[in-house]
């Protein structure tokens, strides 16, 4: 009998690391393991998906983070197996323990996270980012890529005179959607912006350029709320993903390279990384400008050329960030490390 496996989630409503967190315990699953996943009890949204998906759950009480680390560290004392932790509140709450793998989603953003992930990682069997461009700045960095769900290629919408750009993501300067929504204006040729995702947790200072930005288009801004990204992708000719912070990942780029949607990102973290080096639109990360002009390139490139950018990318998709590769990289790994 293998070595059981409990994957301990950052938080309890489901984000990005906690998605992934899902999708590995699925992947762990369908080769055979034995997987639990562990996460907090308020809120439980965590709990709740991974019984949906028919997985065994273990919901850690604990209102806040620190009521759910000190909830952790307590259940872990009880522990029989292999802990793989989604993130640096389980890290740390159970720094020391043995059998652990240490599973960062984003990068650090201060000092004090930076001295945390010294504690939480020391001893661990891994240390694992989601990117190349990641890992090399973690002390025994690996990267385990990122994957998405299994997504279809999207039909294209009907040609039109005005080109419609679309973007998915948090609404904050961090992601650029200001710097997107200002390029929009400058771009010489009619453009709308369709803008999906939401506002939650991000604060007002992050929030307020980004409205002032949008306001300035007036009726070309178009705000879809929280839209699933193959829904995004049916209405737009182009995806772009203007992200000022070195992002660790991009899974958005990912699913736009599943969807078969020409796309432009900027230049930040593992953004290229994902993309792949072959990529032909890429813009300056805070750069409106330039991001004008790759709009305007991108617009202006044939149908048979973007056709077979797209191509390239659903190609790369598949043998890189399919839920097939995401799966196989979990077996190498557990191969690897569970007894």
């Amino acid at each position: 009998m293998t070595e059981p496996i409990f994957l301990a989630a950052n938080n309890g409503d489901v984000g990005g690391g906690e998605q992934m967190l899902l999708r590995t315990a699925e992947a762990a699953r369908d080769l055979g393991r034995d997987v639990t996943v562990v996460a907090p009890a308020t809120p439980g949204d965590v709990v709740d998906a991974a019984r949906a998906a028919g997985l065994a759950a273990v919901a850690v009480p604990g209102d806040s983070r620190p009521a759910y680390a000190r909830e952790l560290r307590r259940w872990d004392r009880q522990r029989d197996g292999l802990l793989w932790c989604h993130g640096l509140v389980p890290a740390l709450a159970t720094a020391g323990r043995g059998r652990r793998i240490v599973h960062l989603h984003q990068r650090p953003r201060s000092r004090a996270q930076w001295a945390a992930l010294v504690v939480a990682s020391r001893g661990a069997l891994r240390l694992l980012a989601p990117s190349e461009t990641l890992a090399r700045d973690l002390p025994d960095g690996q990267a385990l890529p990122n994957w998405t769900d299994d997504l279809a290629l999207i039909a294209r919408p009907a040609p039109v005179d005005t080109l419609r750009v679309g973007y998915l993501g948090r609404i904050s300067t961090g992601k650029g959607l200001d710097v997107l929504a200002d390029a929009v204006r400058t771009v010489d040729r009619p453009v709308s912006l369709l803008v999906a995702g939401d506002e939650r947790w991000v604060p007002e200072a992050d929030l307020e350029p980004v409205r002032r930005s949008l306001a300035v288009l007036g009726d070309r801004a178009v705000r879809l709320g929280h839209t699933t990204p193959a829904d995004l992708f049916a209405q737009v000719d182009v995806a772009v993903f203007p992200s000022r912070w070195p992002e660790s990942f991009g899974l958005v780029v990912a699913e736009a390279m599943a969807a078969g949607v020409p796309f432009i990102i900027s230049d930040a973290g593992a953004l290229p990384e994902v993309a792949g080096p072959e990529h032909p639109w890429v813009a300056r990360a805070g750069d409106a400008d330039h991001l004008a002009d790759v709009i305007a390139r991108l617009a202006a490139t044939d149908a048979a050329e973007r056709d077979r950018v797209t191509e390239r990318a659903r190609a790369r998709w598949v043998s890189e960030y399919s839920p097939a590769a995401g799966r196989d990289r979990v077996r190498r790994l557990l191969e690897e490390v569970v007894s």
